[in-house]
């Protein structure tokens, strides 16, 4: 069913800034291959930090039968499944905890009978949300694991018995459909046999593209800049790829279809041991596959992006009811500088001053990404002193490299963690690296701004200049600079021999 983005409204009580910065939100998602808890902690700047992921193959999805009803068996996994997260969550206060569960239960004529006890198991409400909401929610959580964009999004999330299909911008979903097939769904009705064979896979994907035919015209590629895959399915590709030694975090047809090879060579699933995929997926990829297989060519996707975001982070930040701060990466920043106790008024002056230095040698508009990251890296270039002091630029670096909270784009992370490895010590560390103006010059901006902040204090930058010639930096101060600030004078010498041992240099004019 396809439908124009809800606003729905949400009965448990959201106490948003309300919360103490240590409060504990928890998110409980009933799918149809998976019962998942995800507990949450409200950290600095209001972002949710993950304390605990639990998750347990229950196949809810494979226990109904032909009268559409859950069977006896079924509702028993989930019910043991539930009383084991039920232990985790007591003591949580009701309005920290949303569970909600999917098409199964949309499905089963019985779920009222599951639901209820349940819910007692698990000691709150079980909320059978209808697909349009499982869409909105997968497109937010996945939306809070990107960086900021102005693009617009096409989110697809094969789940073991619906298709959550989602355009979107920024953290908002702007058009959501949900569609009754998943890789539980179609692994029973196409391989239920447990052959892998082109017949059984030709069916699956002719069946799903059938089911999908709607989004074919609802979803254009005219409508979306770029794509990604969340969930499950998306994840068990993303693995069986990455273990085959291909990019796993870009699917595109061409890598289904390599897949699809390797599940017809091994030929049954009882003989299915591919390398990268977990055994609880085993009986359910090829139907999570050829659901992929049918998106992929129904909409016209190049490349899937696999995203780490799923419905049930999307549950989180419902609980939290908070929208993302309008500057998400000064909030990333500034919440990492909060968690590390830098020095912000000190970090301030730094970007300021390397922002100033880098203009007169590499202007912002030549070089965005660089400049992006030397402000990003001199308001974290201080990030590893808590560590430790000695060798703190390693640590900062460290931080920065491996900080799963901040969502800056692949090229992004790279850069600013070079700036905050090289803005101090010798440069040697950074090798090849270096030859590059859009590194060498604002790293040598970033230097020289820690240098002349070496007090801790406004430096005096009144008639001083940095002006590049090639590979050559000038840097020149007026007359009596020199005798007033002996020790800046000193720090920007030895700071001239360190871009002596490399293929650029820094001249100095110290009057």
């Amino acid at each position: 069913m396809l439908c124009p983005c809800p606003n729905p409204h949400n009965n448990n009580a959201l106490i948003g800034s309300e919360m103490a910065p240590e409060s504990l939100l928890a998110a409980v998602d009933l799918g149809s291959n998976s019962f998942r808890l995800e507990i949450g902690r409200i950290g600095s700047h209001q972002r949710i930090e993950r304390v605990e992921y639990l998750k347990e193959t229950v196949r809810q999805g494979n226990g109904l039968n032909s009268r559409q009803e859950l069977s006896r068996e079924a509702m028993e996994r989930g019910w043991e499944c539930l009383a084991r997260f039920g232990e985790r969550l007591r003591g949580f206060d009701a309005s920290h905890v949303r569970a909600v569960a999917t098409q199964t239960l949309r499905e089963a004529l019985n779920a009222d009978e599951f639901v209820t006890r349940g819910s007692q198991l698990l000691g709150f409400p079980i909320e059978v949300i209808p697909g349009e909401e499982e869409a909105r929610l997968i497109y937010r959580g996945v939306a809070s694991s990107l960086p900021p964009s102005q693009q617009k999004r096409l989110v697809i999330d094969i789940g073991g018995r619906s298709t959550e299909i989602i355009i979107g911008q920024h953290s908002q979903p702007l058009q959501v459909a949900s569609f009754a097939l998943g890789s539980v769904s179609w692994s029973s009705r196409f391989f239920s046999d447990g052959a892998l064979n082109k017949a059984n896979f030709q069916a699956a994907v002719a069946a799903a593209k059938q089911c999908l035919a709607q989004a074919q015209f609802a979803y254009p590629g005219t409508a979306w800049d770029c794509a990604y895959a969340s969930s499950g399915t998306a994840n068990a590709v993303a693995d069986a790829l990455t273990a085959q030694g291909l990019d796993g975090q870009v699917i595109t047809p061409a890598k289904l279809r390599y897949l699809y090879e390797l599940l017809l060579d091994i030929g049954h699933v009882e003989r299915l041991r591919m390398p990268g995929l977990k055994e609880d997926r085993r009986p359910v990829v090829a139907g999570g596959i050829s659901v992929m297989m049918a998106v992929v060519d129904l909409l016209g996707i190049t490349e899937l992006e696999v995203a780490q975001g799923a419905l049930r982070q999307g549950a989180l930040h419902d609980l939290l009811d908070h929208e993302p701060p309008a500057d998400k990466e000064a909030a990333e920043v500034g919440a990492l500088q909060l968690d590390f106790g830098v020095d912000v008024p000190h970090a301030q002056r730094v970007q300021r001053i390397a922002t100033q230095l880098c203009q007169q040698i590499l202007p912002a508009e030549t070089a965005p990404l660089s400049t992006q990251a030397l402000a990003i890296a001199a308001q974290l270039h201080e990030v590893g002193m808590r560590v430790a002091l000695s060798n703190y630029h390693r640590h900062g670096a460290y931080i920065v490299e491996h900080c799963g909270l901040a969502t800056w784009e692949p090229e992004l992370r790279q850069r600013i963690c070079q700036l905050v490895l090289g803005h101090q010590g010798k440069l040697r560390k950074l090798e090849d690296a270096i030859e590059e103006p859009q590194l060498a010059l604002p790293l040598m901006a970033l230097r020289i701004a820690v240098q002349l902040s070496h007090t801790r204090r406004d430096p005096d930058m009144q008639g001083m200049q940095i002006k590049r010639s090639g590979s050559e930096c000038k840097l020149s101060t007026p007359s009596g600079w020199m005798l007033t600030y002996p020790q800046s004078a000193r720090l920007l010498e030895e700071e001239a021999m360190a871009w002596s041992k490399t293929p650029w240099s820094l001249k100095l004019q110290l009057r």
